[in-house]
């Protein structure tokens, strides 16, 4: 199968034994595929969840393929659509290419035939969506169409963020570490009428707090011993565009109250400066801790935990929506191969994919991304199977052996695992932040922690 991406696949036919064995095929590849036993079936799920490939049955009683492929066409214009179709019906098939069919397969077929098929079809879409990729890229866009998610609590979170991009209110993002919250942030961006300024993002947990304070809000010539020159702060480049601070709720006291005073009053100083700067800026936040016990506790202003969360959008642990999984990993799968120049791509066995689906990912999206990217790594061929998936995917240890009279703490066992991952992929942190299931700011950290820093690095 070419895994460029995961397709969404519709299969419309009348003959249960057919639809049913040839999606069972299909899902054992790794597809989404809904079924429908009519056409009007067909065109109702279609209205609902848009798909990317539509097999459809040209002979069916009250509502044919043809009838059937050209409503399809008219409600969803990207969808490919196949035709299955007798030997009696062939020059019925070409018929329907002309309206708008892809291809045709004649019965009685082979499953296989079925999966080159797709793969086709799936080549094609690929360079499509590639091509409005680069599109949108040249224009600074992108949009939700980015997001990729077949879970209907995903689908409702990302029609909720549609709506609110179209305001100018501040939102606040909830969600486990790698679960997307900034992609989700950039979409809301890129959809609202700010799309065409800055989205500037800083990550409020890896910087201390004088550092932060001059991250976010810039300097003047002179306000400390290196400041050779003035420089912006992330609100000045922002202006006019949304400032997106991550990981909101590891902020000092003292950073609370300066945020709160320019969401309130719309304007700051630089630090050493005594020029009041005003901007026009919306502030999308998120965070992985429960925000609403810190207020609780005391630890988080009350009332710029108000001014924050005016909308808020919790986005679901990858454990929660495990029918998004194969999804996104035929999707790494195709980011992968292109990485590293396979042309053909790299299959997946089914068994390989049972594994993935089973496993939670306290990691989430990023961990799944980091155990396909070591898979790949790993297989030495097109194939990916079990063995190659990480130990903690396939439900193993991997941790270092250790004598039973004398465990490892936590820490060690941590130190330990991050230090060969490092030496493994020598030290590209990009690569081993992925793999370990966390951010670069969080390993950064936790090398700084552990002493891991290479002689070079010192």
């Amino acid at each position: 199968m070419n895994s460029v991406t995961s397709y969404r696949i519709l299969l419309v036919d009348d003959e249960a034994i057919v639809r049913e064995s040839l999606a069972s095929w299909l899902e054992g590849e790794g597809y989404a595929v809904f079924r429908a036993s009519s056409g009007r079936e067909a065109i109702s799920l279609v209205e609902e969840n848009p798909v990317d490939i539509a097999l459809i049955d040209l002979k069916m009683p009250e509502m044919d393929g043809i009838e059937t492929l050209q409503e399809i066409r008219r409600i969803s214009p990207d969808t490919l659509c196949l035709i299955l179709t007798a030997h009696a019906t062939v020059h019925s098939a070409v018929e329907a290419m002309k309206q708008g069919a892809y291809d045709y397969i004649v019965k009685p077929f082979n499953p296989d035939e079925v999966s080159l098929a797709v793969e086709r079809l799936g080549a094609h879409l690929s360079i499509l969506k590639e091509n409005a990729l680069l599109k949108s890229r040249m224009t600074g866009r992108a949009s939700f169409h980015a997001l990729m998610s077949r879970s209907e609590s995903m689908l409702r979170l990302f029609e909720m963020a549609r709506r609110v991009a179209r305001s100018r209110t501040t939102v606040l993002i909830l969600g486990e570490s790698g679960t997307g919250k900034e992609l989700l942030a950039r979409a809301i961006h890129e959809e609202s009428p700010r799309q065409s300024y800055p989205f500037v993002p800083v990550s409020c947990a890896a910087l201390s707090e004088t550092l932060l304070e001059d991250e976010i809000f810039g300097h003047e010539k002179g306000a400390f011993t290196d400041a050779r020159e003035a420089r912006k702060g992330k609100f000045e480049l922002a202006d006019h565009g949304t400032l997106f601070l991550d990981e909101i709720g590891d902020i000092s006291p003292k950073l609370q109250l300066d945020l709160l005073r320019v969401l309130q009053e719309k304007e700051f100083t630089r630090l050493g400066g005594t020029r009041t700067l005003r901007v026009d800026v919306r502030i999308i936040s998120a965070t992985n801790r429960d925000i609403e016990h810190l207020v609780h506790e005391g630890a988080f202003r009350d009332d710029l935990f108000y001014r924050l969360n005016v909308i808020t959008l919790t986005i679901p642990p990858l454990r929660n929506r495990k029918e998004d999984i194969p999804f996104l990993v035929h999707h790494f799968l195709g980011v992968f191969s292109k990485e590293m120049g396979l042309d053909s791509g790299i299959r997946i066995h089914p068994e390989a994919m049972k594994t993935l689906t089973e496993y939670d990912y306290p990691g989430n999206v990023r961990e799944l991304q980091g155990a396909v990217e070591h898979a790949m790594i790993l297989c030495g061929g097109d194939m990916i199977r079990p063995e190659d998936l990480p130990a903690r995917v396939r439900g193993e240890s991997e941790g270092p052996l250790q004598d039973e009279s004398h465990p490892l703490s936590l820490e060690e066992m941590e130190r330990s695992h991050i230090m060969d991952i490092l030496s493994r992929y020598d030290h590209n942190i990009s690569q081993c932040a992925r793999l370990l299931g966390i951010d670069r700011s969080t390993l950064y950290a936790k090398i700084h922690k552990y002493g891991l820093r290479r002689e070079d690095e010192e």
